[in-house]
């Protein structure tokens, strides 16, 4: 069992000391949290696999984010996201397909959410489009569970009307204005701070998630990562 606890203290001092003298004169607290957060998702895995069988046990190590910050063009010149973040999906920390992306932030930021955030793959988002076009119904149908509407509400960008080649009064054609398509819920840094608590919701939220992942992965069958030039 993890120790979530180092890991929430470990990033509220990075929180308040954002500079690269104190992250690398913290080094062995840096790999104890990193340590405490790596089996944390080693315990999420074995329980996201006992209802999606397309997660195999993946290495933890191997699903998680740099903490270093792109500051060119920011005006937050801070050098570190104080968070730990991972992506666990079929195939890693890939963004298609989707999974269950974990945040763990101070300041009740942690966020365990689901389905496509990325806006940039055009062909992600026509597949998505094409599909919601023909099958709107269930989509809404997944949205409006009362279990899952407890939690989530749909985010994601969006266009301000339907798009070209769609019809404009299409039932579900607020769900075809968007670009990306994703959901999130908040937990308290009180429920972190106890592991086994924090392992059962996670869960718990990662489950009521698995119906809309399922959806936008039909959706996204075929689709290729672009690649790297």
């Amino acid at each position: 069992m993890s120790n979530t606890r180092t890991i929430l203290n470990y990033l509220q001092e990075l929180q308040e000391n954002n500079d690269r003298e104190w992250y690398h004169a913290h080094k062995e607290e840096r790999k104890e949290a990193e340590a405490a957060f790596e089996s944390f998702l080693e315990d999420l895995i074995v329980e996201i696999s006992k209802f999606d069988a397309s997660i195999p046990l993946l290495d933890p190590h191997t699903l998680t984010f740099k903490m270093v910050r792109d500051t060119r063009f920011s005006h937050d010149v801070s050098p570190y996201l104080p968070a730990f973040r991972a992506h666990i999906a079929a195939k890693g920390k890939l963004p298609i397909p989707v999974g269950y992306y974990i945040v763990i932030k101070p300041h009740q930021e942690t966020m365990i959410c689901g389905g496509l955030f990325a806006d940039m793959f055009q062909d992600a988002t026509m597949r998505i489009r094409n599909y919601l076009n023909e099958h709107g119904a269930a989509f809404d149908a997944i949205l409006s569970d009362p279990q899952f509407a407890s939690y989530f509400q749909l985010k994601g960008t969006k266009l301000k009307n339907v798009p070209r080649g769609y019809d404009k009064n299409h039932p579900y054609g607020d769900y075809l204005k968007h670009k990306s398509w994703y959901i999130e819920y908040a937990l308290s840094d009180d429920l972190v701070k106890n592991d086994m608590k924090f392992l059962q919701k996670s869960a718990e939220l990662c489950e009521i998630i698995k119906p809309f992942n399922d959806f936008l992965n039909t959706a996204l069958v075929g689709f290729e990562m672009p690649k790297r030039q």
